[in-house]
C-alpha cells in the first residue's frame, strides 16, 4: 500500500512540475487578415489614386467577402503598396507593419492575367531578396483579366524563381490570397 501512495505522489509531483508558467510561447503564431487593400497611384502623379479592396470579416463560409475594384488606365505605370488589415481589432490592426518587420519570413506574389499587366517589386527585404509590400504596375493595351495576391509566410527566397515573383516554387504557407477582376481601358 505505501508503495501505490508513492507512485501516486511522484505521478503527482511530475505533473505539477510539467506544467509550469514559463513554457515557451509559439512565436509568429499566423494573424487574421480580414482586409486586402491595393493602392495604385500614377508614376508621374496624375489622376486619382485606383484602389482594389477585399474585405472578408466572417472569414471561409458565411457572407461571401466584399471586393471592390476599379478600372486601369492603358499605357500607365503605376506605384503600388498593398495593405493587410485585421479589422476585426478596434482599431483595425495593420498586419502589413508586421510582414515588414519580418521581412525574411514573407513575401507577397503577384499573378496576372490581363495581357499587358506587368508587375515588378519595388521593396526588399533586409538580404536583399524581394519583399512585394511596394510594387510597380505597368499596362499597355487595353484588356481583361484577373490579378492575384498572394501573402506566403516563410516561402524559399532562395530560388531563382522566388527571386522573380514566381510563386510556383514558393513554399511556405499562404496568409491570404485574394483575386480581383482587372479591366485596364
Amino acid at each position: 500500500m505505501l508503495k501505490i501512495k508513492l507512485f501516486a505522489l511522484l505521478i503527482v509531483g511530475l505533473m505539477i512540475t510539467s506544467c509550469d508558467k514559463d513554457d515557451p510561447e509559439i512565436p509568429n503564431e499566423e494573424e487574421l487578415i480580414t482586409t486586402v487593400i491595393l493602392t495604385l497611384t500614377t508614376e508621374d502623379g496624375s489622376g486619382d489614386p485606383v484602389e482594389l479592396t477585399f474585405t472578408d470579416l466572417d472569414g471561409d463560409g458565411g457572407a461571401a467577402p466584399i471586393i471592390q475594384t476599379s478600372a486601369l488606365s492603358a499605357n500607365t505605370v503605376y506605384r503600388g503598396s498593398v495593405a493587410f488589415l485585421n479589422e476585426l481589432e478596434s482599431p483595425a490592426e495593420d498586419i502589413t507593419e508586421e510582414v515588414i518587420e519580418e521581412d525574411l519570413d514573407h513575401q507577397v506574389f503577384y499573378r496576372s492575367s490581363v495581357s499587358g499587366l506587368n508587375v515588378s517589386y519595388d521593396d526588399n527585404d533586409s538580404e536583399g531578396n524581394p519583399l512585394g509590400v511596394s510594387t510597380m504596375i505597368s499596362t499597355s493595351s487595353a484588356g481583361s483579366g484577373t490579378l492575384t495576391i498572394t501573402l506566403r509566410h516563410e516561402p524559399n527566397k532562395d530560388g531563382d524563381n522566388v527571386a522573380d515573383g514566381d510563386i510556383t516554387n514558393a513554399g511556405g504557407e499562404t496568409d491570404v490570397e485574394v483575386t480581383f477582376n482587372i479591366d485596364v481601358e
